[in-house]
């Protein structure tokens, strides 16, 4: 089964946030997929722990390290019907793709931000729980 994962769930496994476990016990066995915009957006986020202080230039480095080992099929997206999502439903567009590509592959999104997982619901992709 496939599942689209954010790159919030990728973060989580590479930092070893309390999810972790969680995150691995529902992706076992499943493909993931993401856009493929992925890579910038967690090197942006690690980036961005760098300038705010939350993790050094080593830590970021070895959370990236981890997630690139992380085996995930890319995937091209629609950027109309994103940005057309993104619009609609009042969010950036890095989420718009996740959801465009949950809808057109038919697959369930994993995402550990809420107010994803609500515009998800209302769009008709399913959403995937993980244990907290």
């Amino acid at each position: 089964m496939r599942l689209v994962a954010d790159a919030n769930v990728y973060l989580a496994v590479a930092l070893d946030e309390p999810e972790k476990q969680g995150i691995i016990e529902v992706t076992r066995g499943r493909t993931l997929t993401s856009p493929e915009a992925l890579p910038y957006e967690i090197g942006n986020a690690l980036s961005a722990l760098i300038r705010r202080g939350r993790l050094s230039l080593r830590e970021a480095q070895s959370a990236w390290q981890t997630g690139s080992a992380i085996t995930v099929e890319l995937r091209s997206v629609d950027m109309e019907a994103s940005l057309e999502l993104a619009a609609k439903h009042g969010i950036y567009a890095y989420d718009a793709y996740y959801l465009q590509c949950a809808a057109s592959l038919r697959s369930p999104l994993l995402t550990l931000d809420r107010r994803l997982e609500r515009v998800a619901v209302a769009v008709g992709v399913k959403v995937m729980e993980v244990k907290r």
